[in-house]
């Protein structure tokens, strides 16, 4: 059996190569990337596979029998993209098509939601099995750039009490390895996000305990944090998103309480707290 993995170079996909690694043998794994000679050192087979190149994406997915289509990272083009790869996998004979959503996809505000309704609505149309992961927020999401944060003295957002049940983006990639290299997945959808929960108030304390000094939170009106957001250096677009993602958490759109991520790999998930001494230490 060979499992195929879309956007292996990056983040999500180089901690699902090592996952399925543990559980499978080096030759049975595909990268299936825009620039194969990023995996180069890997000690995996990496095709040439890229999403706007849906005339090329069929060939490559020759003898794949499992994909995980990791969703692609440009707003606005994903389905589309998605599309041709769910296209590609039924013309090269795809068995099982496993895809990275988002977490209650189907109720979510959040902007990114649409976009992966639509692809799970293509998927479970293809007549491929399937298995719909919806992955809530990386703790990584937060804790990437925790030492901007603490050069600021100060965390801004504008989450207000929202809950956010964040996982290590380790873990998640853990699940994806696991319904890869197992059969008893098919036809499910999973809502997966971490065991804790916690709010901007409750990770600025995490980091004040870390660092030793005190760095509060302050909540800011969305406009107001996008446009500081802006002012930070980001482009309009994206300091937009980010802080409509801050508000979505206010709706609770980040929070869920079912556990079904640690249930699926089996251990506890981790914590914000462990992600952040990993990244401070």
């Amino acid at each position: 059996m060979k499992v195929g993995i879309t956007g292996a170079s990056g983040k999500l996909g180089q901690w699902v190569i090592t996952k399925l690694k543990e559980r499978m043998a080096s030759e049975d794994i595909v990268a299936l990337v825009r620039t194969p000679e990023k995996m180069e050192g890997v000690g995996i087979e990496a095709r040439t596979f890229d999403y706007n190149e849906p005339d090329q994406l069929a060939k490559a997915l020759t003898g794949i029998d499992k994909l995980l289509l990791i969703s692609g990272n440009e707003i606005g083009k994903r389905f589309e993209q998605h599309a041709a790869v769910i296209k590609a996998a039924q013309e090269a004979g795809v068995k099982h098509l496993v895809y990275t959503s988002l977490l209650r996809a189907d109720a979510s505000t959040l902007v990114l939601a649409p976009e992966h309704l639509e692809t799970e609505k293509a998927i479970k149309d293809s007549g491929i099995e399937y298995t719909i992961l919806r992955n809530g927020w990386y703790n990584e999401n937060y804790t990437e750039a925790v030492k901007d944060t603490i050069s600021q003295g100060t965390l801004y957002g504008s989450s207000g009490d929202g809950k956010i049940s964040s996982a290590a983006r380790e873990d998640f990639a853990e699940a994806a390895a696991i319904v890869l290299s197992e059969d008893s997945h098919k036809n499910k959808t999973y809502e997966l996000s971490g065991d804790q929960s916690y709010t901007m108030t409750d990770y600025a304390s995490e980091i004040s305990k870390l660092v030793k000094t005190d760095i509060p939170y302050v909540n800011l009106p969305e406009a107001e944090f996008a446009n500081a957001l802006e002012q930070a250096g980001l482009p309009t677009p994206v300091a937009a998103f980010f802080a409509g993602t801050h508000t979505a958490t206010l709706n609770g759109d980040l929070y869920d309480n079912d556990n079904q991520l640690s249930k699926l790999i089996g251990r506890p998930t981790t914590s914000i707290s462990e992600s952040l001494a990993k990244e401070l230490s």
